[in-house]
């Protein structure tokens, strides 16, 4: 059986991007991830070890996001998929979308934003 796990709207403060600005002063990133699983019997079952965890994937994403200093979301964005798929036997698959509404940019904007796909 198939089906997906979604997490939305994560919020972590974190010092990410190009400018030396951008790590003195960090700000807010919101993440997105929807899991693609492939289990056995866990659904029938009710079994959570052949699933995953919810509480465990966002420690894992926030260890990522809050972790070492990337100047590309996308970078962070890939490191947390693979984290996602390599932990969790279940899943396939995993997306993630990383926010950065205080994006460096000259105009308004509400949010630049990423996505990436792991295994492509």
């Amino acid at each position: 059986m198939r089906y997906a796990i979604r997490m939305e709207n994560c919020g972590f403060f974190a010092r990410h991007g190009v400018f030396q600005e951008e790590e003195v002063l960090g700000q807010r990133f919101y993440v997105d991830v929807v899991l693609q699983l492939e289990v056995g019997d866990a659904l029938e079952t009710d079994s959570l070890s052949g699933t995953v965890d919810y509480g465990e994937a966002y420690d894992l994403i926030a260890q990522v996001v809050l972790g070492e200093r990337r100047y590309l979301i996308e970078s962070i964005a890939l490191t947390a998929a693979k984290t996602l798929v390599e932990r969790f036997d279940a899943v396939i698959g995993a997306e993630v979308t990383i926010r950065k509404p205080n994006a460096p940019v000259r105009g308004v904007l509400d949010f630049v934003e990423v996505k990436v796909a792991w295994p492509q």
